[in-house]
């Protein structure tokens, strides 16, 4: 899992580094900036969570499986935020636009992902997380299947912003972080 994950965080990061090495190859879109750097929040986080998964009593092949396959997903959506090619493309709005059924599509799993891995570590902290757990994954979920059906740029701008500052609040008071 560790493994995977990496190299989610790699693909973004050489993504960024290419954007860095190469400012005006390709045109940026700020949406598409505000993504990579959710996803990459995304994938710290998932680090931090699966150390909850020491208190797992009972591990199962099925368990093991499901985490392996919850880290390929976070993998994937960094990969459709930077493809091996961008020949066929105007810039990463173009890009990004055209691929958000894929990538809307399976950041919805994840979110449903998230559910399934938040019961596997427990009833203890499955409620740590309350009513709020209850109303923001499905939320963020239909959000997604939303944003996978518009190409709305306002949608997309205000989409990734909310979710970045919500990101951010839920690490900050859910996370020991202060």
């Amino acid at each position: 899992m560790g493994m995977v994950v990496g190299l989610g965080v790699t693909r973004l990061l050489t993504g960024v580094a290419r954007i860095i090495q190469h400012p005006g190859q390709y045109r940026l879109y700020p949406v598409h900036l505000a993504w990579v750097a959710s996803v990459l929040l995304t994938l710290i986080h998932f680090w931090w969570w699966e150390f909850g998964l020491f208190g797992i009593t009972r591990w199962t092949f099925e368990t093991y499986l499901f985490i392996v396959a919850y880290a390929v997903m976070l993998f994937l959506l960094s990969a459709l935020l930077f493809p091996d090619s961008m020949f066929d493309y105007a810039g990463y709005e173009d890009f990004f636009i055209s691929r958000r059924g894929w990538f809307f599509g399976l950041l919805a799993v994840t979110f449903a992902a998230d559910l399934v891995d938040t019961l596997i570590k427990g009833k203890e902290h499955f409620e740590r997380f309350g009513w709020e757990y209850l109303i923001r994954t499905p939320l963020l979920f239909a959000l997604c299947i939303v944003a996978a059906i518009t190409p709305n740029r306002r949608f997309h701008a205000v989409f990734v912003a909310g979710t970045l500052i919500y990101q951010i609040s839920w690490i900050l008071r859910l996370f020991d972080s202060l």
